[in-house]
């Protein structure tokens, strides 16, 4: 099967796990929140992924949705990758909880991951910002 069907599993993982709490362990810097003094210091809404996608010079294909989460796959010249976006942040460290496990290379920022080559994450990361994460080594 492809990434999207690894990732689509992920995500039905992660929308169960939304049931349990978990500690933030995978936050960190985003360049999501918003400048002092643009919107009284609040954070800027999270981006969508179709914003995220119009970024990176990407038409997303095979968009899924569900009440937690919307994802689509990317192809560019920086090369594949998966982008999900989450309603809540809660929903975020869930799936990245479930996620993690299975391996791969996440850009996370806020309330969205990116999953894709760590290469094309770390060209990705200078559009989007966000923070690039490992999941579990598997194979020797």
């Amino acid at each position: 099967m492809g990434l999207l069907h690894h990732f689509g599993r992920t995500a039905l993982l992660g929308g169960a796990a939304l049931l349990v709490p978990l500690a933030a362990g995978c936050t960190g810097a985003s360049g999501e929140a918003s400048h002092p003094g643009h919107g009284g210091g609040k954070a800027a809404a999270p981006a969508t992924i179709e914003q995220l996608a119009a970024r990176t010079g990407c038409t997303l294909t095979g968009k899924r949705a569900a009440d937690e989460l919307r994802q689509g796959a990317c192809r560019t010249g920086e090369g594949r990758y998966t982008l999900v976006g989450f309603s809540t942040d809660q929903g975020q460290r869930a799936w990245l909880e479930e996620a993690k496990p299975w391996g791969g290379s996440y850009l996370v920022g806020t309330r969205w991951v990116a999953v894709g080559a760590p290469q094309t994450l770390q060209a990705l990361r200078q559009d989007l910002g966000g923070e690039v994460m490992n999941g579990a080594h598997h194979g020797g």
